[in-house]
């Protein structure tokens, strides 16, 4: 009797213990979601301390400030995203130049799931705010954007896809036609941490100017007072490959985000 009490205690620990870690991996997969439909603040920053055969050993930062609010405007689930960059780059001949960049507007219309996989897609906007022509396309740009996510197990699967081109704004500026993939890729540890890579590919269709680059950096989900869940990470990301000089032989992606809970209407 003794053992059988002895081996029950022992399957409701190890039921209890794996719950918890469910649980766990839960929260950590919903904070990385890009469609997990919570009021969200993101500070992101890049840091770009050398660029490939670019003279000088230029460097460039760009501090993103980032937001998503979701919505049912319509009947339809969505989640509306804007980024506004805040940028110091290269200027020539003056040295370097810090201001606003170019403002991204994002809306996702999420779309029935497919077992437990989530697809969202929608329009997309580019406005020229930049204060300075280092650092924005001094265009207007539309386009549009997708992303999957997969969450398992182990962590969290997901991919971004956006496409955008320039239909206005200054005639002695470049046309704009680029074209972004972001693949995501979490791997869960325990107490909050967790391995990431989401570093952004980025070909540039109008000036044949296309890089790929790889991170791997490390992340923790803190579960704050009044349901907010806090996000920290760091990521080094190297460019694996590229076509073209210009573009960042590696960076530095780092960020805090807030994920807010929405309150439910009363009955």
């Amino acid at each position: 009797m003794k053992e059988l009490k002895a081996v029950a205690a022992l399957v409701i620990l190890w039921g209890t213990v794996a719950t918890a870690a469910a649980q766990e991996h839960a929260d950590v997969n919903e904070a990385n979601n890009p469609l997990t439909p919570k009021i969200t603040i993101n500070f992101q920053n890049y840091y770009i301390p050398e660029f490939i055969g670019a003279p000088g050993d230029p460097h460039a930062n760009q501090f993103l400030l980032r937001g998503l609010i979701p919505s049912d405007l319509g009947g339809l689930p969505q989640l509306f995203r804007f980024t506004l960059p805040i940028a110091t780059s290269p200027d020539v001949p003056s040295g370097y130049v810090t201001g606003l960049g170019d403002l991204t507007l994002m809306d996702l219309f999420i779309l029935p799931k497919q077992d437990d996989v989530t697809f969202g897609a929608g329009p997309l906007l580019v406005l020229p705010t930049a204060t300075d022509d280092s650092l924005g396309s001094g265009k207007w740009q539309v386009g549009a954007a997708g992303v999957v996510v997969a969450p398992q197990d182990w962590g969290l699967l997901a991919g971004l896809v956006t496409y955008q081109t320039s239909f206005a704004g200054a005639d002695d500026r470049e046309d704009v036609n680029l074209l972004t993939f972001q693949p995501i890729v979490n791997v869960n540890l325990s107490q909050g941490w967790y391995l990431r890579s989401s570093a952004i590919w980025n070909f540039d269709l109008e000036n044949e100017n296309n890089y790929i680059p790889v991170g791997l950096g490390l992340g923790k989900v803190f579960q704050l007072e009044n349901g907010i869940t806090m996000n920290a990470f760091i990521e080094p990301q190297y460019t694996v490959w590229h076509n073209d000089e210009g573009a960042p032989r590696w960076q530095i992606f780092a960020g805090v985000n807030f994920q807010f809970p929405i309150a439910k209407p009363a009955d």
